[in-house]
Formats: C-alpha cells, structure tokens, sequence
C-alpha cells in the first residue's frame, strides 16, 4: 500500500498587530481605516469623547442612557423603521459609555457598508432622543440596578471602587448610575449632555475590514462627513486620587454558601514604561488555568474553581497622569475564606521572596505573544484594539510595540512589577458574603481593619 508523504508545515510568516492609516475628514472627524483583505464583515468603531467624569451632578447614568438612545430614532426614521434599515443591511450597531467616553460600535457586510454608514451617521448627526424611548430606557436601566446588586462579584467591584476614590470622584459610583441618579434623568437632560459633548471635532472613527470595491474615502464622506457639530473644548480630565490602604471591607450577605474576593489597588497609566513587565508579572501571578494564584488556590487547595489577576485600564491620558486597576478576584466557598485568603497572601510573600520562575516567564510569553495572531483574526478585534488606543491617547504603533516589548522583558523584571503591583500591605480586600462567618477568621490574618457593611 502506497502512503501520501505525511504534510510539513510550512515557513512560518512574520505577523505584526495592523498599522492604520490615519486621515481626518473636512468636518474634523479623526480617521484610522485598516484594509484586512478577506476581512468581509466590517467592524467600525466611533469614539465620543463625553466621559463619565462630564455628567451632570446628580445624574449619573445619562451618558449610558445617551448612548442606548443613539440607536433609537434619528431625524430621518422612527425607533422600529431605524431597527427595520440596520436589519436590512444585516449590520448590528450598540453603544456604551465608560470614564473616557462613548464607545459606539458598528458591524456590517462589506457590500453594504455605505448604507451602514448612513445609518450610523444618522445616529450620531441626529438622534431623535423622544420622550417615550427615554422614558422606557430609564425604565429599563432601573430594573437593572436590583440584579446588579444581588450578583457578588458585581457589587464587589461597585464596594470597591468606593473604597478607593473619594466620594466626590465619579469614580467612586457606580458606572451606569444608581436608582436615585437615573430615576431624575429625562430626554431634556439627555438632549442637553449630547449637544455639549458630542461633536464631530471631538471624535474618532476606526474603520477595519476589506474595503475591495468600495469608495471607502467617499462613502465616509457622504455619511460621517455630513456630521456638523461645534468645535469646542473637551473637559480637562481630573487628577485620581486613590487610598489603597491595606483594609477589609465585608459586605454581609447572610446565609451565603460562598465569598466572592476581590482585592485591589490602582497602577499605573498605560503610558508608564512598566506595563508591558506589568502585564507578563501579572499574567504570569494569575493570568490563566497554570498560573501561581490556579496552581495553589484551585489545584492543590480546592478552595476555588479559579482566581484571576488583572489589570484593567481606568483612564489613561498623554501626561501619563492615568489609572489602571489592579486586581484579584474568584469565589470561594464560605468556610474557605480565611484559609484561601490567607494561602493568597503567602502566594504574593514567596513572589516577592523568591520571584518567578524562567519557565513561567516563558510560558506567559508565548500565550501573550504567541497567539496574537489568532486574537486578531476578526475585524472587530482589530478595531475594538484600535479604538482602545485612541481612547487612551495611545501611539497607532502601541499594541505592536506591546508584544515586542513583552518578548523582550526578562524574568526579573516581570517579577519586580508584579510584586510592585501586588504589595501585601496596600491592597484592599472587598468580600461579599456571610460577615457573621467569615469576620473572625479574616480579623485574626491580620492584613488590614476590618469593616462590615450591609450588602
């Protein structure tokens, strides 16, 4: 019998993270457009520059509400007849606010992109913002609040930013409002926060995808072109100031059967020269299933199904004067809790006392830089990447320049930024669970005062 010769792999072909093109259009509007041949459904993506930190006293909430209401009516079509057009072009459009803006995202088939773009156009130029949608979506943010409360690792986060920023900064509430902000938010409110901080001069438009036999210059033209708006000055970002004291705070959920963890502190800007040795120390810290806070906590322990470490951007900006959160957060089941907090405390000790290993280096490596390439396979990763950079003033060349810079950090100095990110005595610890059980033993670990607070 006579076999095929068995298949070889081939060469493999050097990759590197899209360079965009960069243009600007007549009305202002800042543009990077990525050609990615193959690319057939288009991802586009529009950054607002109307940061949470912009509304209103007293209503917080109205940028997400701004946001879902793009969406729902323009000059030109109803709520239903703009739902009926996105439809026909087989595109999907949402929205989000977050600390540095509006993120409105845009996916369509490539055939039908101009008529997209109008739609999209029309959403930002002209939103109808009528009393009955904003009625219904205030109504509808409002059911949301209660469910966010009872989920642990949602009020976790809501416990810890409190904990961190002083009350007078937004970034101590709640991200999307509370039931007393959001109740007072109405259209004329919503009109009013669109028309100050909502402009063509002001924002950014990411185009990805394969733009083989459209007039992409033109269709752009034609719909995000006609966008009119005044020119005037973004609000200047507050400093962050933040108090990562050692603590514990406990929010009380009696009769829990588990205790959602989560531990922080603020790190530095993403500008910062240590975040690519950050992003390896804390990936290599817990990162993934074979990471140190996995191998003890879960493997050998059993306490929990998986502890993650993280570093989550809050604000990034030019002057470096940015924040990121640092963080650890999992579950564990109640009677576990002293016991895994305290294991967790010894993972962070013995980093510090003897660092990490060459082996995990290596490992946290290639899982970061070695499957890029397949992180980037859609349009809508590429430009959602885009889009972050932007949003936190980054150079177009930064995520490239990341992952040489990853492979370049040694063990060293990946542990020293781990260890700098984590330090054992300022970090604050949210958990959510039975006080009434877990108090006493969290007390005698000795690593911070111990506050309870109702849940």
């Amino acid at each position: 019998m006579d076999f095929h010769p068995q298949p070889k792999g081939g060469a493999p072909k050097p990759w590197a993270f899209p360079a965009p093109e960069r243009s600007q259009l007549d009305n202002g509007l800042t543009l990077l457009t990525s050609h990615r041949p193959g690319q057939q459904v288009v991802a586009v993506e529009v950054n607002l520059l109307a940061p949470l930190e912009a509304e209103p006293e007293g209503l917080d909430g109205i940028a997400t509400i701004m946001s879902r209401a793009l969406s729902e009516g323009t000059d030109k079509h109803s709520a239903e007849e703009f739902a009926a057009e996105l439809e026909r072009c087989g595109a999907t459009l949402d929205a989000h606010a977050d600390h540095p803006g509006v993120r409105v995202s845009l996916e369509v088939p490539a055939s039908r992109l101009p008529r997209a773009l109008g739609l999209l156009a029309d959403a930002l130029r002209a939103p109808a913002f009528p009393d009955s949608e904003i009625e219904r979506l205030v109504r509808n943010r409002l059911d949301e609040i209660p469910h966010e409360l009872a989920n642990p690792a949602r009020r976790a986060a809501m416990a810890l930013s409190k904990e961190l920023f002083p009350a007078t900064s937004r970034m101590s509430r709640p991200r999307q409002g509370t039931e007393e902000t959001v109740t007072r938010i109405d259209a004329a409110a919503v009109r009013a926060f669109y028309d100050a901080h909502v402009r063509p001069a002001t924002a950014t438009a990411v185009v990805v995808g394969d733009f083989t036999g459209v007039d992409l210059q033109a269709a752009l033209a034609d719909t995000l072109g006609a966008w009119r708006g005044s020119t005037a000055e973004p609000l200047k970002p507050s400093a962050i100031t933040a108090d990562d004291a050692g603590r514990v705070v406990i929010v009380d959920r009696p009769g829990a059967v588990q205790t959602q963890l989560l531990i922080g502190r603020i790190g530095a800007d993403r500008h910062d020269r240590v975040w690519p040795a950050q992003v390896l120390g804390t990936y290599c810290l817990g990162g993934t299933l074979t990471s140190r806070l996995d191998r003890v906590l879960r493997e050998e322990k059993g306490y929990t199904y998986g502890v993650r470490a993280f570093g989550q951007v809050l604000r990034s900006s030019a002057d470096g004067s940015g924040a990121a959160m640092l963080a650890i957060s999992g579950s564990v089941d109640t009677a576990s809790t002293g016991p895994a907090l305290q294991d967790l405390w010894q993972v962070l000790r013995t980093l510090a006392a003897e660092g990490l290993t060459d082996a995990e280096r290596d490992v946290a490596v290639q899982n970061l830089v070695g499957v890029a390439p397949l992180k980037y396979e859609t349009a809508a990763a590429v430009a959602g990447t885009l889009a972050d950079q932007v949003e936190q003033h980054l150079p177009d060349d930064f995520q490239a320049q990341l992952y040489a810079r990853l492979a370049q950090t040694g063990t060293v100095e990946a542990t020293a930024a781990a260890v700098s990110a984590f330090p054992v005595d300022r970090l604050v610890t949210v958990l959510v669970g039975d006080a009434a059980q877990i108090a006493g033993p969290v007390k005698e670990l000795g690593i911070g005062k111990v506050t309870v607070v109702s849940g």
